[in-house]
């Protein structure tokens, strides 16, 4: 499980890149490099990291229920996640 301070720093990363998406897709489009250069750091999509919405785990993060494949499998033999089921055949 990945510190808080770990999920915190993402989250605001997530805020950033919010927040300055259409200031940037503008800037972008009419090629302020200057400009753009101003802006924060992290306010870049590319620095956002998926990772596991209830533990923070970075690795092996499945897209579609946006949390990692360890948390996916316990809550799937748990029942918590409908539509899905163990397989057999």
């Amino acid at each position: 499980m990945a510190r808080e301070s770990v999920k915190a720093r993402e989250r605001k990363r997530e805020r950033l890149v919010a927040k300055y998406a259409k200031k940037r897709a503008e800037l972008k489009a009419n090629g302020d490099w200057v400009g753009l250069d101003k802006l924060p750091k992290n306010s870049s999509r590319v620095r956002l990291h998926n990772r596991c919405k209830l533990t923070g785990r970075p690795k092996g993060y499945m897209r579609k229920f946006g949390i990692s494949r360890v948390t996916f499998r316990e809550m799937a033999s748990a029942g918590l996640i409908p539509g899905v089921t163990k397989a057999s055949w």
